[in-house]
């Protein structure tokens, strides 16, 4: 194992960092087994699990679960949350901003540039909270990256003094780790046969084939992720409203049905033609 010093008056402190995610839940769980058998040599403290509050339904389910499961074993579980909501910082927080083109209230939806949402509902959180456990002791925070994610494990945020990676040691990829909790019984009500990464339902960098799922299989959020972009001063993506992607996923579904492409250049005319046409409509209801 990395990062693992310490400083000799201060008390070892072993924590799991849980995303609820097929890596950190296999880690957390076999972890816990090895613990129990072995606590020395597998030392558990405490699970912080951070709440951002747009998952899926299904993964608050899961968080639940694995509460019960490290509780009943004695491990302290702590959830961690902002008090302020991901569409408080998406619509009411005020900042001043430097662009004159851009509202002050509100960050809009979170872009590949700028994840506010990833900072204030997460990783500030989350370092707030270790840095105050690091006053009282040394601590080693155990993360779930898979032996197959040898980029992330470069990133600097990956790479602090006391963070531990299991997988890795193991050998575990991320194949394997969904497997392990299949077999066990944590199938997220489906979600990784849908997603491959199970991120917030609502989030912006979803490709278009994950969000051609979300409208099949999620109704009710895909509802709410309309009725969200029609408040945010920002498009959910750079070239299409939710408004407009229910047009494109529409259209393609009719397409589909006639045996035609939608890929080619006709479609995308057709599209431009049914999108703005859309607009016109929607315009003169106004």
């Amino acid at each position: 194992m990395k990062n693992t010093s310490s400083t000799p008056e201060k008390q070892d402190y072993w924590v799991l960092s849980a995303s609820g995610g097929k890596d950190s839940t296999a880690l957390g769980l076999e972890w816990l087994r090895r613990h129990e058998q072995d606590p020395a040599g597998y030392p558990l403290d405490e699970v912080i699990y951070c709440d951002i509050g747009m998952e899926f339904p299904a993964m608050v389910e899961h968080i639940d679960r694995l509460e019960q499961i490290f509780t009943e074993a004695g491990i302290r579980f702590t959830r961690i949350k902002n008090p302020n909501s991901f569409e408080y910082y998406m619509f009411d927080y005020r900042k001043q901003r430097d662009n004159p083109n851009v509202p002050q209230i509100g960050h809009g939806w979170p872009t590949f540039r700028i994840r506010w949402c990833t900072s204030y509902l997460k990783t500030d959180l989350v370092s707030k909270y270790m840095n105050q456990l690091r006053l009282k002791y040394n601590v080693f925070q155990l993360i779930g990256l898979a032996a197959d994610e040898g980029e992330r494990i470069e990133r600097r945020n990956n790479q602090e003094d006391g963070h531990i990676h299991p997988l890795m040691d193991w050998g575990w990829t991320e194949a394997d780790c969904l497997k392990y909790c299949y077999d066990r019984g944590f199938d997220w009500g489906g979600l990784y046969e849908m997603f491959h990464r199970v991120s917030c339902w609502c989030c912006p960098l979803k490709s278009l084939e994950e969000l051609r799922v979300l409208r099949k299989n999620f109704p009710d959020l895909w509802a709410r992720l309309a009725e969200m972009d029609r408040r945010a001063w920002n498009s959910f993506k750079p070239r299409y409203s939710v408004d407009d992607l229910e047009v494109r996923f529409a259209f393609e579904e009719e397409r589909i049905a006639l045996g035609l492409s939608i890929k080619s250049r006709e479609f995308f005319r057709l599209l431009s033609e049914r999108l703005e046409r859309e607009k016109r409509e929607k315009g003169g209801d106004e």
